[in-house]
């Protein structure tokens, strides 16, 4: 288990940067599914737990791979890919359950999230990040905070807040009960 701190926003001066400009950036948990990278701010990253199996739970949608158990609460497992128009995930050795906290009506919703692998957690200036485009995407643009480019590879920025509604993800259970 990996317990990750809470800042997320921090300030750092640029390299080739006037002096004394301070350029503010973001930290954010990056992650692979399949064969793209994801990444989610870290303010909303609990902690990222080995997979060892979760407690399947009858007639809930494909995107629900089940519950845990997380020190005496139960956490519902969402797989990403599912979630994201992918095929499901295929526990291997490196699949981790992200455990997230998403707030929503002044709550807190504790979600475990299943990805192939968690990368690193990587600094992002505000400037690196482009919009989402706003087609073309294979993934709901509103679910995409923004895309950053690290070398050769991009790296989709998730919106945890629209991409793991509660109500949302609450209405799509509902409808698979009835």
């Amino acid at each position: 288990m990996t317990t990750l701190g809470n800042a997320s926003r921090s300030q750092h001066t640029r390299s080739g940067s006037a002096v004394g400009e301070v350029i503010p950036t973001r930290q954010f948990l990056t992650f692979r599914i399949g064969d793209e990278q994801f990444g989610m701010e870290l303010a909303q990253t609990r902690e990222i737990l080995e997979y060892s199996g979760v407690t399947a739970v009858p007639l809930m949608p494909k995107f629900l791979r089940g519950v845990i158990n997380l020190r005496g609460d139960v956490v519902p497992v969402i797989d990403l890919a599912v979630r994201l128009g992918r095929e499901p995930i295929s526990v291997q050795r490196r699949t981790c359950i992200i455990v997230v906290e998403i707030s929503m009506d002044e709550q807190q919703h504790v979600l475990g999230l299943l990805a192939d692998a968690v990368s690193e957690v990587m600094e992002i200036t505000d400037a690196d990040i482009e919009q989402a485009p706003a087609f073309g995407a294979s993934i709901r643009t509103d679910f995409i905070k923004g895309i950053a480019k690290r070398g050769q590879q991009f790296i989709v920025l998730l919106d945890a807040n629209n991409a793991l509604s509660v109500r949302e993800l609450a209405h799509l259970v509902e409808n698979e009960l009835q």
